[in-house]
């Protein structure tokens, strides 16, 4: 087993040298990096249960009984399409996950919107409308009440609203990026703002949800409208030019081959996603779990940020095509007046607004160093933390854990790298920060509204609501 394993580390670090030292273009070199990777990575001879000595010593020891309980998680999971990460029995959403309180006080074929219960008798005057991802589902910033994020910004005096996105199926797959616009933030800021009465509310956009708040605010800026008091991105590039590792996947072939499937009404599988996310990061996402459910008969423990990463979410065609040609493909967001959304065009720099921006340390999907040059491109009062972790792991980190560490500090200078020398580090969660932010930007106070709705909107079910129980197969 020694030699097996020097072999292949001997093998794999030649396989690398090859890479770096090949006469490549930064792309290609970098997608040559990652397919060696995933081929390294797969041929481990722990994944393989002739050259795994704790799972030939497990037979032994189970007189078989391992590999046999294993081939019946391979069969599980190949019924199901997918690997199993955790025990997907030990979570319903509605149960004890998004649990919440709050109701569903708006709908169209789009979004539903969630109005959390308030759990202080003075609130912000602003309401705060979040944009959550729209290539996941809401829950993952209200996942038990001792890590939601949602449940802090409700205890912190915040009437909160949740856009929760419809799972695309053939009745939506017409739907476009502008009709996530109108027909999902707009909707969301409007019913907010009449529920509450005020004139502005505070916006928050998570990963893909970020980039479609920062589309939907220069929209705003363009029409002249003020309606949106403050803005905070988590986890968001609006300036594709390091876009990551999910740069590999997209060119201008995989891009038109999309756009001719699907690019004209059609639905992008959230399988799709869910392949591309984990591949990412198959040695924490594949490979472990290949290993322990079918090489050792083992079952996954149960783990909610993992429950939530299984539950995917389709996405209609056009929209997506829209999204990856114009961010990741040709970076059209940034430049001003290069897209037209909404009948206007798009200038992030006249979006002049307190801006939030929260970015993680280790994250592979939406590169710190691309959200910290959010700064650059919107916002006058503006604020950059880096949180420890990565894209879930350090967005999802409650205060009471009191784990992980952030960084900040002024001045902003174009450089990330130089403003990381000069930030200081704070221990535990940003959270805390966040809100105080978020407090100078209320609005004033007033009282806790009694009920959910209005007269206009009256609720329609108890949160979590339909549509995130929809399933992407």
């Amino acid at each position: 087993y020694n030699y097996l394993k020097q072999s292949y580390l001997l093998a794999s670090s030649y396989l690398e040298e090859l890479v770096e030292g090949a006469e490549l273009d930064a792309q290609a070199k970098e997608r040559a990096r990652f397919a060696v990777r995933q081929w390294i990575n797969a041929l481990c001879p722990a994944n393989f249960a002739a050259t795994n000595p704790e799972a030939m010593q497990q037979a032994l020891e189970s007189r078989g009984e391992s590999l046999t309980r294993g081939l019946a998680n391979l069969m599980g999971d190949v019924r199901k399409g997918r690997i199993s990460q955790t025990d997907e029995a030990a979570f319903e959403v509605g149960r004890n996950l998004a649990v919440t309180p709050g109701h569903v006080v708006f709908e169209n074929e789009l979004i539903q919107l969630i109005q959390y219960a308030p759990s202080t008798a003075q609130v912000a005057a602003h309401p705060l409308v979040i944009v959550p991802p729209c290539i996941n589902k809401y829950y993952i910033l209200d996942l038990q009440p001792e890590n939601s994020f949602v449940a802090h910004a409700v205890a912190s005096g915040n009437t909160v609203f949740m856009l929760s996105w419809r799972n695309a199926g053939p009745e939506i797959s017409h739907l476009t990026w502008d009709d996530y616009l109108e027909k999902g933030v707009f909707a969301a800021s409007r019913v907010a703002r009449e529920i509450c009465g005020s004139d502005r509310v505070n916006a928050l956009g998570f990963c893909v949800g970020g980039t479609l708040l920062g589309a939907a605010l220069a929209v705003l800026a363009a029409k002249g409208n003020d309606t949106v008091a403050s803005v905070t991105l988590l986890a968001t590039m609006l300036d594709f030019t390091e876009a990551g590792q999910i740069g590999v996947f997209v060119d201008e072939a995989s891009v038109r081959a999309r756009e001719a499937a699907i690019g004209e009404r059609g639905v992008l599988p959230g399988s799709d996603l869910a392949f591309v996310f984990s591949s990412l990061r198959a040695n924490d996402l594949v490979w472990p779990y290949v290993v322990n459910n079918y090489l050792l008969g083992g079952r996954p423990a149960a783990f909610d940020l993992l429950f939530w990463n299984s539950d995917s979410a389709n996405l209609p065609g056009p929209m997506y095509c829209y999204y990856v040609r114009n961010t990741y493909l040709e970076n059209r967001l940034k430049q001003p007046g290069a897209l037209v959304n909404c009948g206007v065009p798009v200038d992030l720099g006249k979006v002049k607004l307190p801006v939030f921006a929260l970015s993680t340390r280790e994250d592979h999907i939406v590169p710190w160093r691309s959200a910290y040059r959010t700064l650059s491109l919107l916002g006058e009062e503006k604020t950059f933390v880096l949180g420890a972790s990565g894209h879930i792991a350090g967005i999802v980190n409650p205060p009471a854990k009191k784990r992980r560490s952030y960084w900040v500090g002024e001045p902003y200078p174009d450089d990330p790298d130089a403003w990381l020398q000069h930030a200081r580090e704070e221990r535990g969660s940003w959270w805390p920060l966040w809100s105080e932010w978020l407090a100078r930007h209320a609005g004033g106070t007033r009282a806790a509204p009694t009920a959910p709705g209005s007269a206009r909107y009256k609720p329609i079910e108890p949160a979590p609501g339909r549509y995130v129980k929809q399933k992407a197969n």
